[in-house]
Formats: C-alpha cells, sequence, structure tokens
C-alpha cells in the first residue's frame, strides 16, 4: 500500500494562529505541583497533548498499574512523584518506553529513600514502587548533562522532604533554562530554592495551591517563525505567548533575527515578520535542543550555512 501527502505552496502568509497550543512543559509541571498542594489550585489553558492529558488522568488515580503509554515527561515526574510520596504502583508503558533509560532517576530516589525494583530490564521501565523508607539523605550528586526532565522530577519532590533536598549538578549543565523554569514554577506554588552555580538547594516547604495560566508553546511557535522565513510575505500574530517566557525555546526569537523573521510584541500578540536574512549562522543549542531540526530545514531551504553545536541530547 502507498500513500502520499500533497503540498500546496503559498507564497503569502498573513493571520492569527489561533490553534497555538499550550505548553506541555509548563502543563505537566504545574499538575504536579497541583496535586503536592492538594489538587487545589486552578489551572488554565493546560495542554490538550497526550502527555499532560495522561499526566492529567494518572497523576491523581487510584490503580496500582499506572500505563504512561509512550509519555517520556510523565514516565519521569510520576516515578517521582509516586515514590516520594509513597504510592506503592507498578508504573510502565510502550514497548518503546521500556527501552528508555531511568537508571539515573531511580538512583537518585533510592538515595533519598525510595524503594524502587526493576521488573523486567535493569535500568528501564516498568518499575515497582513499594514506598518510601524514610529520608536517607538530603544530598544527591547527578550528571548535569542528563535529561533536564530527572533534574526537575526530583526539585518539584524536593520540597516535600523533611530534610529538604541538595542537588549537585555534575559536570556541563545542559538545557538550564528547563530547569530555571521549574524552579520559577515552583516559586509560583509558594516553594522558594536557590541555584548558584552548580548546587540547587531547596529547604522543606508546603506547596501552596494557586491560579495558573499555562502560556503557548514555543517549540510549537517555532514552526511558525519557519513558515514566515520560508514565505514570500508573511505576517503572523500569535497568541497566548511573551518575550518574557519561562520556556527555553524563546531563543527560537534571537536564532530566526539570522533567518529572515523580526518578532515584536503589539498588545498581548506576538507579530512575525519579514527581515533580510543573513548568509550564515552559527547556534549552540545546548539549552533548546528542539529547535534544532526545525532551523536545520530552513537553513537547508534559504540555502543559509548552518554551524550548530550543543546536540548532544538528540542522539
Amino acid at each position: 500500500m502507498t500513500s502520499s501527502v500533497s503540498i500546496k505552496t503559498r507564497k503569502e502568509l498573513k493571520g492569527t494562529a489561533h490553534l497555538l497550543p499550550a505548553s506541555k512543559s509548563i502543563s505537566n509541571r504545574v499538575l504536579i505541583m497541583d496535586a503536592l498542594s492538594g489538587n487545589r489550585s486552578v489551572l488554565h489553558n493546560l495542554s490538550d497533548a497526550n502527555d499532560t492529558q495522561l499526566m492529567l488522568r494518572l497523576v491523581r488515580s487510584a490503580e496500582n498499574k499506572i500505563d504512561v503509554e509512550d509519555a517520556g515527561t510523565t514516565m519521569r515526574f510520576l516515578t517521582a512523584y509516586f515514590s516520594i510520596t509513597g504510592k506503592e504502583k507498578l508504573i510502565t508503558g510502550t514497548h518503546r518506553m521500556k527501552e528508555r533509560p531511568i537508571g539515573i532517576l531511580v538512583e537518585a530516589l533510592r538515595t533519598l529513600g525510595a524503594d524502587i525494583v526493576y521488573t523486567e530490564k535493569e535500568g528501564y521501565p516498568p518499575l515497582q514502587l513499594r514506598g518510601f523508607k524514610g529520608q536517607q539523605t538530603n544530598l544527591v550528586k547527578i550528571r548535569g548533562d542528563v535529561s533536564s526532565q530527572f533534574i526537575s522530577a526530583l526539585m518539584m519532590v524536593g520540597p516535600t522532604l523533611p530534610l529538604g533536598l541538595s542537588l549537585e549538578l555534575q559536570g556541563r549543565i545542559g538545557s538550564r533554562p528547563y530547569i530555571e523554569m521549574t524552579a520559577a514554577l515552583m516559586s509560583h506554588f509558594g516553594v522558594e530554592s536557590s541555584f548558584e552555580g552548580n548546587r540547587i538547594e531547596i529547604l522543606p516547604q508546603a506547596y501552596r495551591p494557586a491560579e495558573f495560566t499555562v502560556e503557548s508553546d514555543w517549540s510549537a511557535a517555532s514552526y511558525w517563525f519557519a513558515f514566515t522565513s520560508l514565505a514570500a510575505d508573511a505576517d503572523i500574530l500569535l497568541p497566548r505567548i511573551s518575550l518574557d517566557s519561562l520556556q527555553g525555546d524563546r531563543a527560537i526569537v534571537d536564532i530566526m533575527k539570522s533567518l529572515g523573521v523580526d518578532a515584536r510584541m503589539e498588545g498581548d500578540l506576538l507579530r512575525l515578520s519579514k527581515v533580510e536574512a543573513g548568509n550564515s549562522i552559527r547556534w549552540d543549542f545546548t539549552h533548546c535542543p528542539d529547535l534544532a531540526q526545525t532551523v536545520a530545514v530552513v537553513c537547508a531551504a534559504k540555502g543559509i550555512e548552518g554551524t550548530f553545536t550543543g546536540l548532544e541530547s538528540l542522539r
């Protein structure tokens, strides 16, 4: 059986992108914080992506078996949440999920006092979570270049620990904006932390319920930047998004300046328009790896030479 996709050329793009999705990264974090504050927060504009909808359903689930399907963020955040709150769960997922390593997070949680057993392959899901034995230490050492979701998962449960949490990030720190996003969101829900050098310090504290509106997703917005760059003429408006965003992928604004896109706020909308593009671009994607694929395609289509670094996490 064969299939095809027909894509028609449009030289001009004008209008408002009304269906710009909400940020999954923010949505998944605030759902954990809401759960840790007693599920009493008022959350607006949660992402309708499968990862977030799974998180919304599973974080409150009374079932013993938790199936995260193929949602990596949901697996990592719920592993930390259920472990530290002492829930006894079997957490599993698709065949592909069972191939995604989680050993670094499990070892960190075990160091803190969680009782976790691998039910199939060492270092990979499924995991049998057998409760929390009591905090053994407040110091956890973890590589700084691992997925920031491991670090964020530990940060979010840190204030609920009797001794708090001291996270020592070893070596080069990747995806720093996602760590800073987690800290900023925790502050919105009443928990303060410090992030100086390679050390994150979180004292024992209680989350407070809060009202929160999730902003639009900068990763999704990056495609509209690409459309603008590739069009002969463009005037695009993006809603519920701000240049003062917590999201690391806000870097697309600076990247796309070299690729022929101007972005500026007009009221509560972000307006994208065309400007002259440069001949080359050099960018370190360490803190915004999800943008690299989009930028690479734009460079190729426009004949712009690109030199990209910081792509280790995309292997």
